[in-house]
């Protein structure tokens, strides 16, 4: 049986087989028998994504002690669950999302710090995930944003909305009605500003 630590566009963790382009992490979230603890989704603000591979390193999936891994079909996922590259395993791309943050939203060259304050606020609503009202025309939205109608997921992408899913993402649709927006603002800013997340390549139609 799959582990549940397969996180949608949500932030939702549930078991699935998928394991997605991309690990990461919020805290120790498992118990003993690598199950996930039955109410805890995170432990701290830094909710990062990561590289399923760094440096040779090899680790037993929910290690008891341990941080839980989490996977991600692919970035715009990560970023839509309202989590932010890691500055260890991919600090090249880190320090691309920071100046496209201070670009976007304003002000100096955020630490990850000041970022994870920003986005714990933005990524939750009490315990459940936020939804954003959109303030434009959702086919407005930067490539790499996700929206959400009806409890389904749709990446945006060349102003079209692509669903979803843990395999990968289905083809190109109308615009879904009743949509709000999934990633979180600040993000949103930071794409718009021209950082650009790394997506499956089913976004593509290979």
């Amino acid at each position: 049986m799959p582990l549940q630590n397969r996180v949608t566009p949500f932030g939702e963790i549930v078991a699935h087989p998928a394991r997605g382009l991309f690990m990461g992490n919020r805290g120790i979230l498992h118990i003993s028998g690598r199950r996930l603890h039955p109410t805890r989704r995170w432990t701290h603000k830094t909710w990062i994504c990561c590289l399923c591979e760094f440096k040779g390193r090899h680790r037993l999936v929910m290690t008891p002690g341990r941080y839980t891994e989490l996977f991600f079909l692919d970035e715009a996922a990560a970023l839509a669950a309202g989590h932010r590259p890691c500055f260890e395993c991919r600090r090249a791309d880190a320090k691309r999302f920071a100046a496209a943050w201070a670009q976007g939203n304003g002000g100096p060259l955020p630490s990850a710090r000041d970022m994870d304050a920003v986005l714990h606020a933005e990524r939750l609503d009490g315990k459940d995930k936020r939804l954003h009202r959109l303030t434009a025309s959702p086919g407005a939205l930067p490539d790499g944003a996700m929206v959400a109608a009806d409890d389904r997921a749709w990446l945006v992408l060349d102003g079209r909305f692509l669903p979803w899913s843990f395999e990968g993402y289905g083809a190109a649709a109308g615009e879904p009605a009743g949509l709000s927006l999934l990633t979180p603002p600040s993000i949103v800013r930071t794409l718009v500003a021209g950082y650009r997340p790394s997506l499956h390549p089913s976004a593509s139609g290979d």
